[in-house]
């Protein structure tokens, strides 16, 4: 027996009967000789740490644009935190953790510069619109690696497609043909929001933005005063309310749920789209827009024409790939004068 059959023999033994197991992955697009120490979904999660697109995650936005103080949160460190609760999700409930794990991981790999005002202005420029939950499915099916894609598992790659939720998408989805495959898939999905709720109230704070005081005392009655206390309320309902369910979903109590609508309420109307944070978020959007209006007219600088896709695809990828400060270099480089020398 290698160690890769140990590993997956552990997983029958200790995991409840409705976890996804790694034995019995759907597979993946192009067929793969089985490792004999990895089972499939630590092989997954070990190439989207080891991607490029990963890596760039450390200078996207997650609320506060190219942000120059050393505490907050960027699109990796985001990704990170809604991992880690996802993996004690997973783990309380005896499921697949290192699947959750890999799916948390991957799932913000192609959002945009900019955070969302970058997914917006791309939205408009390309046909069939932009998601930034799309473009992490194309970035591990066909951008990285040369483009061949990182080859993942069908679980995995269902699991990053069906997390967004955005401004008024549901918390938790009640169509059974709407959830994610696995129920590690719907874990992240919850602790996406359960994280980046909280993690941005923090920010929000550390900018003057916010005091602890601002979130309105009926939410803070039933989630808690704190970040901490808010994050372990909510995952502990989560846990305690899906066992009490018998598994068929990953839930929460009415309470809870309702709270947690009303604080993600309260942060789009007191901080996400405040005036003084929507300003950088228009200058963003113009910035992309006008880089995509070059690229686009200038295709052979920098995109691989050898694709027979549109070049405004292309184009949409290329600058879904970048940085913040990628995006503002590029941007300076073309539209900004510089001094002359003799």
């Amino acid at each position: 027996m290698t160690i890769r059959q140990t590993l997956e023999k552990i997983e029958y033994d200790t995991m409840v009967p409705q976890a996804a197991r790694s034995a019995e992955t759907r597979g993946r697009e192009r067929v793969e000789p089985e490792d004999d120490i990895r089972p499939s979904y630590q092989r997954d999660r070990d190439r989207i740490i080891h991607c490029k697109a990963f890596r760039r995650l450390k200078h996207k936005t997650q609320v506060f644009l190219a942000p120059e103080g050393d505490h907050y949160r960027t699109r990796l460190t985001h990704v990170l935190e809604v991992t880690q609760i996802a993996r004690t999700i997973a783990k309380s409930l005896r499921l697949n953790e290192v699947l959750t794990e890999a799916i948390g991981l991957g799932h913000d790999l192609g959002h945009s510069p900019f955070g969302h005002a970058g997914e917006a202005a791309l939205n408009k420029l390309v046909k069939g619109g932009f998601d930034h939950y799309r473009q992490s499915v194309r970035v591990v099916e066909k951008l990285e690696n040369d483009g061949r894609g990182l080859n993942l598992t069908i679980e995995v790659r269902d699991g990053i497609l069906k997390h967004s939720k955005g401004q008024y998408g549901e918390l938790l989805r009640t169509r059974k043909n709407a959830r994610a495959l696995t129920l590690e898939g719907d874990v992240v999905r919850i602790s996406d929001i359960i994280a980046y709720v909280n993690h941005d109230i923090d920010d929000g704070i550390r900018a003057g933005l916010l005091s602890p005081t601002d979130i309105p005392e009926p939410i803070r009655a039933v989630l808690g005063q704190t970040g901490n206390a808010r994050i372990d309320v909510m995952v502990r309902d989560v846990i305690e309310r899906t066992i009490e369910c018998r598994y068929e979903s990953v839930t929460m109590s009415r309470e809870i749920y309702e709270a947690l609508e009303e604080l993600r309420k309260y942060m789009f109307e007191n901080m996400y789209l405040i005036p003084k944070v929507r300003d950088e978020f228009n200058k963003a959007q113009r910035m992309l827009v006008m880089l995509f209006e070059h690229v686009t007219a200038n295709p052979a600088e920098f995109l691989d024409l050898n694709s027979d896709e549109p070049v405004e695809r292309l184009a949409v990828d290329f600058i879904a790939g970048m940085t913040d400060r990628y995006a503002i270099a590029l941007y300076e480089k073309i539209f900004v004068p510089k001094p002359w020398f003799s």
